[in-house]
C-alpha cells in the first residue's frame, strides 16, 4: 500500500525542551498504527503537528501528496484529517443524537444553516448509521453528562468520522475507561471502522491494547522515534523496554 501520511524531519521545541526531533514517518493507507511512549515523549506533539494544532519549527507534513504543514486545524480537516481527544470534546448538556447531528451538519458541504432542517432524510440516515456502528442507539436520548466515560469516547470518535476522513487520529481512546470495558470499547471502534481505507493512528499507554489492535507501533522517547515495527518487535525492543514499558530486557 502507498503512504497516505508522510512526515519529514519534524522538529519542535518549547524553550529548552525538545518535543520533536527529526521525526520522519510514513503511514500506509488503511494502516492501524499505535503510538507509545511515556508522558512528554512527543506523541501528542506529533499528533498536534499533523492536525494543525502546532506548527513545526522545521520539517514537513504531507497528506496524500499534498503539503499540509502549518495549516490551521479547520483547513487540515478539510484535507481529510479528523481526530478525537483524550478528554472528549462534547456538548455535555446535549444528547449523543444532538451532538452527532451537529457534527453531521458541519461535515455537510453546505454546512449548518438556520434555513435548512437539521433532521433531513439524509442527515437522519447518517445519524442512524453512526448510532448503529458505534453501538450508541440505547444512549441516543441521554445527556452526555449522564453517560459513562466509555460511551462518551464512542460519541467523540463517531463525531470525528462524520467527515469520512482519510486519516483518523485517536488520542488515548481507552484512557479513563474501566479495565473490563477497554477491550469491548476498542472492539466497537475497530469494527465501526471496518471497510474503511482510512489510516488510523492511535496514542495509547496500555500495551495490551497496542498488542491487540495495532498492526504497527512507533515508540517515542524524548521527542524521537526509538522503535518502529510490529507490536511484537517494538515491545520486545531493549530500548522500549528500558524507557517506555519498564520491563527488564
Amino acid at each position: 500500500m502507498t503512504a497516505l501520511l508522510e512526515t519529514e524531519a519534524l522538529q519542535k521545541s518549547f524553550g529548552a525542551v525538545v518535543a520533536a526531533k527529526d521525526i520522519s514517518v510514513a503511514a500506509r493507507r488503511g494502516e492501524r498504527l499505535g503510538l507509545i511512549g511515556n508522558n512528554g515523549a512527543g506523541k501528542t506533539t506529533f499528533v498536534n503537528i499533523v492536525t494543525g494544532y502546532l506548527r513545526p519549527d522545521a520539517g514537513r507534513v504531507v497528506l496524500d501528496g499534498a503539503d499540509i504543514t502549518g495549516l490551521a486545524p479547520r483547513r487540515v480537516r478539510r484535507q481529510g484529517v479528523s481526530r478525537s481527544f483524550q478528554i472528549p470534546q462534547l456538548f455535555a448538556t446535549l444528547t449523543p443524537e444532538e451532538n452527532l447531528l451537529m457534527a453531521l451538519g458541519i461535515a455537510d458541504e453546505k454546512g449548518l444553516s438556520a434555513w435548512r432542517p437539521a433532521r433531513s432524510g439524509a442527515m437522519m440516515a447518517g445519524l442512524e448509521d453512526l448510532l448503529e456502528r458505534f453501538r450508541l442507539s440505547e444512549y441516543r436520548y441521554h445527556t452526555i453528562a449522564a453517560l459513562p466515560g466509555g460511551v462518551r469516547k464512542l460519541v467523540d470518535i463517531a463525531m470525528a468520522v462524520t467527515h469520512q476522513p482519510k486519516l483518523l487520529l485517536l488520542d488515548e481512546p481507552s484512557s479513563g475507561v474501566a479495565a473490563e470495558e477497554k477491550f469491548p470499547l476498542m472492539d466497537v471502534i475497530m469494527r465501526a471502522l471496518e471497510g474503511s481505507d482510512a489510516t488510523v493512528i492511535f496514542v495509547e499507554h496500555d500495551m495490551e491494547i497496542v498488542g491487540r489492535y495495532a498492526e504497527r507501533v512507533l515508540a517515542f522517547y524524548e521527542g524521537r522515534v526509538i522503535a518502529d515495527g510490529t507490536p511484537a518487535v517494538v515491545l520486545g525492543n531493549a530500548e522500549v523496554q528500558r524507557y517506555v514499558t519498564g520491563v527488564a530486557p
